[in-house]
C-alpha cells in the first residue's frame, strides 16, 4: 500500500511539474529586399535598435566583465536591461534581465536568412519564449506581439525607405 500512495504522489508531483514548465512563445517574420548580409547589416548591432525600432528612444551598451548587455530607455522613459547571449554572422540572442514589460524568463532571438522567393529577398525573423509576469499570458503575448511588429516593420523601412510598406509574414 506504501508503495501505491509513493506512486500516486510522484506522478502528480510529476503532473503538477511538467504543468507550469510551458513557456509562451513569439514568433515574427517580415520579408525585405535585399541579400541577407545587406539586410542584417542595419541590425546586426547589439544597440542599433536605438535606430530601427520606433519605441526605443536611447540604447547604452555596456561589460560586465566578458558579458554584453545593453540598456534601451523608451520614449515613455520605461527602462530595458538586456544580456547578449551569442551572436553570428545573421542573428544574435538575447535574454532580459529587468524590464517593466509583463515577462519573466525571456530570451529571444533575432534573425535573417534568404527568401526561398528570391535571392535578392531575405526573411527578418524575431522569436520569443517567456512566461507571463503581472499580466494574463494573453495579454504578455499581445505586448510582445507588438513590439516584435513594430521592430520588424522598423528594420524593412529603414532598408526600403518611407515608401516601402511593411509586409508581414506572420
Amino acid at each position: 500500500m506504501n508503495r501505491m500512495k509513493f506512486a500516486v504522489a510522484l506522478l502528480a508531483a510529476l503532473v503538477i511539474g511538467t504543468a507550469s514548465a510551458s513557456a509562451i512563445e513569439v514568433k515574427k517574420h517580415i520579408a525585405a529586399p535585399g541579400q541577407p548580409p545587406t539586410v542584417w547589416a542595419v541590425a546586426s548591432e547589439f544597440c542599433s535598435i536605438k535606430d530601427w525600432h520606433p519605441v526605443v528612444a536611447d540604447c547604452q551598451e555596456t561589460k560586465e566583465g566578458e558579458a554584453t548587455f545593453r540598456t534601451l530607455t523608451l520614449k515613455d522613459g520605461g527602462k530595458i536591461k538586456e544580456k547578449l547571449l551569442e551572436s553570428d554572422d545573421a542573428s544574435y540572442s538575447y535574454e532580459i534581465i529587468e524590464s517593466p514589460l509583463p515577462v519573466k524568463n525571456y530570451k529571444a532571438k533575432l534573425s535573417v536568412e534568404p527568401d526561398e522567393r528570391g535571392e535578392d529577398r531575405s526573411v527578418i525573423t524575431w522569436e520569443a519564449t517567456f512566461d507571463a509576469n503581472g499580466k494574463s499570458d494573453d495579454e504578455a503575448k499581445k505586448t510582445i506581439t507588438d513590439i516584435f511588429i513594430a521592430g520588424l516593420k522598423g528594420i524593412k523601412q529603414k532598408i526600403v525607405g518611407p515608401e516601402g510598406g511593411a509586409e508581414d509574414k506572420n
